[in-house]
């Protein structure tokens, strides 16, 4: 069972944590992680994208020229796909480009994700994120003073309007709750910055 410093905000050490193994001592696993991140990637998609086809594009009722004797091929509208402005010919309709992943794939792909920040040494706990005051420069001094270094993932148990003002103006961090953690955000972080209410619900969420 591995251990793990709490820090508060000044980056001091304020008590020690024990970690479960079954969440935070997994092993890599590339499918896994390839197959839900490549399920949440997906969900992002907006898939809005929208063509016409021939019997969409306006105009074009007439036929261009007449059947025979012009030396063209024949022709019935100008707005064949041949011809510039016309439809297209396997045209694009807005779809939904999301698909399911198994529960316990998901679960153990969160679990390899927090094991594999907390090897590289990129997990920071908080004992409780609190700064005081919505400001910038009172997130960085956080940021600074536990050695968060560059993309910075901060997850809270509960929304703090005050965490996350003070973070939006951050273009490398940003702030989400426990309940709304993805695979993909946690590998694409550079650091994980977590307090301990949210440890506790990770290890009653994916312990079982």
């Amino acid at each position: 069972m591995a251990k793990i410093d709490v820090l508060n905000v000044k980056g001091e050490v304020v008590s020690s944590l024990k970690l479960q193994d079954k969440v935070f001592a997994q092993e890599w696993n590339d499918q896994i992680i390839y197959d839900v991140v490549k399920a949440q990637t997906a969900a992002m998609r907006h898939g809005s994208s929208q063509t016409k086809n021939r019997a969409e594009v306006s105009g074009g009722g007439k036929k261009p020229y007449r059947q025979k004797g012009t030396g063209h091929a024949r022709q019935g509208t100008i707005r064949a796909p041949q011809y510039r402005g016309g439809g297209h010919v396997f045209e694009l309709h807005p779809r939904d480009y999301s698909f399911d992943v198994n529960r316990k794939v998901r679960r153990q792909a969160l679990r390899i994700a927090l094991s594999e920040k907390l090897r590289n040494k990129k997990l920071f706990v908080l004992d409780a994120f609190e700064i005081e005051a919505p400001k910038t420069k009172n997130v960085v001094e956080v940021f600074n003073a536990i050695k968060a270094e560059g993309k910075t993932m901060v997850v809270l148990h509960d929304f703090n309007e005050t965490v996350e003002l003070g973070t939006r103006n951050l273009s490398y961090a940003f702030v989400c709750t426990d309940q709304h953690t993805s695979v993909y955000d946690i590998l694409d972080a550079d650091s994980l910055v977590v307090t301990k209410e949210v440890v506790k619900y990770f290890e009653e969420a994916l312990s079982e």
